[in-house]
């Protein structure tokens, strides 16, 4: 449970001070969530996450309070940004989430201290080449005696990495995926079936995937979290709010609550494919050693096309040329609202369900060479920090 704490208690020892502002729903405050956790368990670091949504928190994080201005849960002090007026004195690094910008005020008091906290700007996750020469860069404010450092998530040895708890591929190996559907009030799948979890924008072509699942006539499971595709399910095959299971053909459709961070990474480890999107469960998806298909955040003039083509031409490389091109043609189906399309892909992928599990386990293996992000982080800022 949550310790709520008056503002007056905010901690005054040298803190990490962390700033997420929530633009995408779930995936800014559980990417900042999960770097503020292992930061305080992982590095022993105190760490203040000021985030203007708190209440986003709430699903992620059991015994969240989303009304409390300051509260302590899981060794991070959380603190409502839209509430609180943060100031740096405390403060020996401040690291500024995906661009998100600090208020002004912090920032005039930052270069007012005769030793401003260290400047880092984390960024979005990309696999595009110019990533690698441009982690670790340093930019000069332009009207202030301070400097920002720019530290890049990614998949080449040169950048800052991905996320990964210290004992999260452990958990992963002796994960009981029977127990999971069990605990959840559900029979496990049956053999020979696929289980797919769809997590996505609510432009993703869900009915088309339901009616390819239906037509294809062999077992499957669709498993849907609440949300957006929850509902958009529900109307497409009408089905009663009430409903957590129901069959149509041989597709079963499976309503699920929301799930914690940890249950929603159990979710992809117990399914054969999982749809996601933006950059938390994009990551956990790929730490799940399972297939994916991957919706990216929309940015304007197509920005997320040209991350999309770089994860594709990453990831598929090495890739038999049958499992590449099945792999590809759902990912650009389900992309692009491809639905007259998606039948086709759908059947191409089940076609090539082994060797693309095959991929994804070896793809995942492989990210274990690189840096671990928070770590990378820690050190960066441990070297920049005089």
């Amino acid at each position: 449970m949550a310790a709520i704490l008056p503002k007056t208690l905010l901690p005054q020892v040298p803190v990490w001070d962390l700033f997420c502002r929530v633009i995408d729903n779930y995936g800014d405050a559980g990417v900042c969530w999960r770097i503020a956790r292992m930061l305080a368990a992982e590095h022993q670091l105190p760490v203040r996450l000021w985030i203007d949504r708190p209440q986003t928190l709430q699903a992620l994080l059991p015994g969240f309070d989303a009304a409390a201005e300051v509260q302590r849960i899981e060794g991070v002090t959380v603190c409502d940004w839209s509430r609180l007026a943060p100031q740096p004195q405390a403060a020996v690094v401040v690291i500024e989430a995906f661009g998100c910008g600090l208020p002004e005020d912090y920032v005039a008091a930052m270069a007012a201290m005769p030793q401003p906290p260290q400047w880092i700007v984390l960024e979005y996750l990309s696999a595009e080449d110019w990533v690698d020469g441009h982690h670790g860069l340093a930019s000069p404010h332009p009207r202030l005696p301070l400097q920002r450092w720019f530290f890049f998530p990614g998949f080449g040895a040169n950048t800052g990495g991905l996320p990964r708890e210290h004992d999260l591929l452990a958990r992963r190996d002796a994960f009981d995926a029977a127990a999971f559907w069990q605990g959840l009030g559900f029979a496990p799948p049956v053999p020979d079936s696929v289980t797919a979890s769809v997590f996505a924008y609510a432009d993703a072509p869900l009915p088309a995937l339901i009616d390819a699942c239906i037509a294809a006539g062999e077992p499957s499971v669709l498993a849907l979290p609440e949300g957006v595709m929850a509902d958009a399910a529900r109307k497409h095959v009408a089905a009663d709010a009430a409903v957590t299971s129901l069959r149509r053909g041989a597709l079963e459709l499976r309503w699920l609550p929301f799930l914690p961070q940890r249950r929603y990474d159990e979710l992809l480890w117990a399914c054969d494919c999982n749809f996601v999107r933006g950059e938390d469960s994009f990551i956990r998806a790929q730490w799940a050693a399972k297939p994916l298909v991957w919706q990216p955040y929309r940015q304007q003039d197509n920005v997320h096309a040209g991350k999309l083509a770089a994860f594709a031409s990453r990831y598929a490389a090495g890739m038999a040329a049958d499992a590449a091109a099945a792999w590809s043609g759902l990912q650009r189906c389900w992309n692009e609202a491809d639905a007259p399309a998606l039948a086709a892909a759908w059947a191409c992928w089940r076609g090539q369900g082994k060797a693309l599990i095959s991929h994804a386990e070896g793809w995942s293996a492989s990210l274990t060479a690189g840096p671990e992000l928070v770590a990378a982080l820690v050190e960066f800022a441990r070297g920049k920090v005089k």
